[in-house]
């Protein structure tokens, strides 16, 4: 079933703040993204999943959301391979999980990561120093402007430090993992010191993880405390005093607010540090949308 509900973008984004979207359309399955694609989607498009690292503009985006349903959520575990097949709106911690369950190792990093398998394969995501670049085998991903499904593998996907080939109007709809056989008690140890750490480190709240990439050799939440920015706020939006390198938004707050506290980031980490970092945010509606 394609179903058009209304044009809420922003909170369902983790910042949730934003504006609205001039259509959205979830799709349960493959047929319907076929059959919705065959219809006309209207352009610029943008493929929603768990709603990290997106912030959406207050004056909203014009163009169309598209939203993968359960129906491509599935988790296929084959333990003797130590291949998982999961689809592009699988939750990341979940198959982090069910790999460990099943005697697998290598994607425990990903219990601490909210967000989708598509998402995540888009953004080369990754933590505890691992990636998807790790582990992946194999992406399908559909062009939303032709119908075009195309299986890709690590190399035709230019994997890099938190960025991929895959453009804003293509979809992931499924992919491949390989893991080496591991041991589940250990696993699940791993998988609890993770999630600690996580809770010990990072805020909770309304923020959309990391805002910065890290440069080389350092630490973007260690140059952002050291210029000083630490807990400063800007209008409905702050700097954690948890982490620098999080921005919380206010309940109600504007996304504008948020806009201008990365920049002031920016121009200050350069000023006093030398360094000018690189969001990973995905700034929708703001214009020259990355």
């Amino acid at each position: 079933m394609i179903e058009l509900i209304d044009g809420g973008f922003g909170e369902r984004t983790t910042f949730r703040v934003g504006g609205t979207a001039g259509r959205v359309i979830e799709v349960d399955d493959r047929e319907d993204l076929i059959d919705a694609v065959g219809r006309g989607i209207a352009m610029p498009v943008f493929v929603l999943g768990r709603g990290s690292n997106t912030l959406v503009a207050d004056e909203g985006f014009p163009g169309t959301v598209v939203h993968l349903g359960d129906g491509f959520a599935g988790i296929d575990v084959d333990p003797t391979s130590g291949l998982i097949v999961a689809g592009g709106a699988a939750d990341l911690p979940v198959v982090a999980r069910r790999s460990v369950e099943a005697g697998l190792t290598g994607f425990e990093w990903a219990v601490g990561v909210p967000g989708s398998v598509g998402g995540a394969t888009k953004m080369n995501a990754g933590g505890h120093g691992s990636d998807m670049a790790a582990s992946l085998r194999e992406a399908t991903v559909m062009d939303l402007s032709t119908g075009a499904i195309t299986r890709r593998d690590p190399a035709s996907l230019d994997l890099a430090y938190r960025s991929s080939s895959i453009a804003p109007h293509e979809a992931v709809l499924e992919i491949k993992l390989s893991l080496d056989r591991g041991d589940p008690d250990e696993g699940r140890a791993r998988l609890r010191e993770i999630v600690r750490w996580r809770r010990e480190h990072q805020p909770g709240g309304a923020n959309c993880g990391s805002v910065f990439t890290n440069p080389p050799g350092d630490s973007a939440g260690r140059l952002i405390e050291a210029a000083g920015l630490k807990g400063v706020e800007m209008g409905t939006a702050s700097v954690s005093a948890k982490h620098a390198n999080f921005i919380q938004a206010s309940a109600g707050g504007r996304a504008d607010d948020v806009a201008r506290l990365i920049e002031h980031i920016v121009e200050t980490v350069e000023e006093r540090e030398g360094v000018r970092l690189r969001s990973e945010v995905k700034m929708i509606g703001f214009g020259g949308d990355s």
